[in-house]
């Protein structure tokens, strides 16, 4: 089967998930009544109900804190407090540190309204529960679970832009190549952050078998990756090289796109095996490659000449 139609089949197959998850999500938004904006009948708007929520487990929220919970902006924020306070459901106080920094919290009548909002949903879910099986509850459990992380990490990826480098890229890069490397303890003899290369990524990177993308937020350079020959491998053997991420685009699903982009340009450029080195250290760094099918080596491959690395692993493209 080609490269051409293995990518046709894939999109298809992606088209139709994104179709059945769509509509999925359509009729669970109109069982849990958001079409109507009231929540089961209360009189409350899911906004107030979320405020009200919020405030309870966090006992007082500012009202940037709240918005930044909320994923709201703070002149919608503010309107929902402001009528939550004017029905009685919740309090302004001002802190001792500074006067005017306001904070909000429920009142005992906000507090009742909150009980029985949380008993009609509570109810809601017990009911629907009832026509599943333990095991099929489970099911429901884990796949909203990952859905929604799945959604949290693809806002976060929002405002970053992964792209080819570009040669104004490359004292950017090289400083994040260098700075996580040294943030890990990865710095002297048999390391890569000594390689020639890595203050010219982008000429290192422009034949037909290598490539390197960098991911990019408000122009600045936070981390980035390439493939290129195995050096001392066979021919269809690449190694995934200089991976490398700044602490603010760790922990959002960037790795996973990146690397997924690279295996991409790795088939097309007729490799079949990719080969990649690590430190155990790198626990993060070590778990993406886990979850994205390399396998733990028990030695080095090729000459890479990084004898300080510790973890060896590859997997079949």
């Amino acid at each position: 089967m080609t490269t051409m139609l293995i990518t046709i089949i894939t999109m298809n197959t992606k088209h139709a998930i994104v179709a059945e998850i769509r509509q999925h999500s359509r009729r669970l938004v109109r069982e849990l009544d958001v079409v109507r904006g009231v929540y089961l009948g209360t009189g409350y708007t899911l906004s107030q109900c979320h405020v009200l929520f919020e405030l309870s487990v966090h006992r007082s929220l500012g009202l940037m804190k709240l918005a930044e919970i909320l994923l709201l902006d703070k002149s919608n924020t503010s309107r929902t407090v402001k009528k939550l306070v004017e029905m009685g459901l919740v309090k302004v106080e001002r802190t001792s540190v500074d006067s005017r920094q306001k904070l909000f919290s429920l009142t005992a009548k906000g507090q009742r309204v909150l009980a029985m909002t949380n008993s009609l949903a509570d109810q809601q879910v017990e009911q629907a529960l009832q026509n599943l099986s333990e095991d099929q509850q489970k099911q429901v459990v884990d796949g909203l679970r990952l859905y929604a992380r799945a959604l949290s990490k693809s806002r976060l990826q929002s405002g970053f832009t992964i792209r080819s480098i570009q040669k104004r890229d490359n004292s950017q890069i090289s400083r994040v190549i260098r700075d996580v490397m040294t943030e890990f303890k990865a710095v002297g003899e048999g390391y890569s952050i000594n390689d020639a290369e890595v203050d010219d990524i982008f000429g290192n990177y422009r034949d037909n078998r290598s490539c390197y993308f960098v991911i990019v937020r408000e122009e600045q350079v936070v981390g980035g990756g390439g493939i290129g020959p195995l050096q001392g491998g066979d021919q269809l053997t690449c190694e995934v090289r200089k991976m490398f991420f700044l602490p603010e685009a760790r922990g959002c699903g960037l790795g996973r796109r990146l690397l997924q982009q690279l295996m991409l340009e790795a088939r097309k450029r007729g490799y079949k095996k990719c080969y990649l080195e690590t430190l155990e250290r790198m626990s993060q760094a070590v778990e993406l490659y886990q979850q994205n099918g390399f396998k733990l080596l028990d030695g080095p491959l090729g000459r890479t000449g990084h004898c300080s690395c510790d973890r060896w692993y590859a997997r079949d493209l």
